[in-house]
């Protein structure tokens, strides 16, 4: 209800919907009409799911300009801002230190 709150009869929008069916398809597993522990921790910690490559796909991905599937030290520095705020660099603290590889 703080999100989206139906209280004219109207039709629901379309997140709605599809929060509703990624419920209904994905998170209730068991299919009681609820979420329980398991579920809970299967939606947020999945076992099928890699953190740390999704994170780096994303950050080529955003920073590759000429998308050679390959980042130069200019597009890194280009974009260092997407990098300092990465989980994957310890939100920037692993840049704050001297690195022969760097």
């Amino acid at each position: 209800a703080d999100m989206f709150a139906n209280e004219e009869g109207g039709p629901e929008p379309d997140w709605v919907i599809t929060e509703r069916e990624q419920f209904a398809d994905f998170r209730d597993i068991n299919k009681d009409g609820k979420m329980d522990k398991e579920e809970i921790q299967h939606w947020i910690l999945p076992q099928d799911y890699d953190h740390a490559l999704a994170e780096a796909r994303h950050l080529v991905y955003e920073s590759d300009v000429d998308k050679d599937q390959k980042l130069t030290k200019e597009e890194v520095l280009d974009n260092w801002n997407m990098f300092v705020g990465s989980q994957a660099t310890n939100y920037g603290e692993d840049l704050t230190r001297n690195h022969d590889e760097l």
